[in-house]
């Protein structure tokens, strides 16, 4: 029991950090700002987490496996031959009118990535969620074309992966009109088919 109410703390505690990133912007937010935004005390979001990099790492797991969810929802009610679509349509948010709308997560992102410039532990976190990404679509990418050497599977889905998150850079982060995901997710197909027509 007393490991599910820790857990249960903990969720809330990474809820908080949560909100607090993204109401205060590319900053990590101290003890104080997360106990506000959370309705708790400082003391209490210390005890479940005295060490504030332990706390981010808990807000990257959270944030993947958020995407994880969703895209699993996704992947069960798609047909076999239409799930690298499902994946690549998810990530530009073409989704949302069938119930699976991209996280609004940018924000919490940039805080990361920003903080994995000074913090080994959230650079090598996010490093291994963005690799199991780039192997994931590597796979759907194989499936979806067997003949296609794994070589370029790893490619792509390496190059499908910058793409994705250089586009919510400028979309999300610097204000490009949505009208964006369109032109990048067409030229994800166009990338697609130069490894496969060749």
């Amino acid at each position: 029991m007393a490991t599910d109410i820790a857990d249960i703390r903990k969720n809330e505690i990474v809820d908080a950090l949560y909100k607090a990133v993204e109401a205060d912007g590319i900053r990590m937010p101290g003890y104080d700002k997360i106990a506000c935004h959370g309705s708790m005390s400082r003391q209490l979001v210390r005890h479940y987490f005295p060490d504030s990099e332990d706390m981010a790492v808990a807000l990257c797991d959270a944030l993947a496996s958020a995407y994880r969810d969703c895209l699993m929802k996704g992947i069960i009610a798609a047909d076999g031959n239409l799930r690298l679509n499902v994946f690549l349509d998810f990530y530009f948010d073409f989704l949302s009118k069938k119930g699976l709308p991209k996280p609004a997560d940018d924000v919490v992102y940039d805080a990361l990535f920003a903080l994995a410039s000074s913090s080994e532990r959230v650079r090598r976190n996010l490093y291994d969620h963005y690799s199991l990404l780039q192997r994931t679509l590597a796979h759907e990418i194989q499936l979806s074309y067997p003949d296609l050497p794994q070589t370029h599977c790893r490619e792509l889905g390496y190059l499908i992966v910058i793409i994705m998150y250089g586009h919510w850079k400028m979309v999300a982060s610097l204000g490009f009109s949505t009208e964006y995901n369109r032109v990048s997710r067409t030229a994800l197909d166009r990338l697609i088919a130069s490894y496969t027509t060749t």
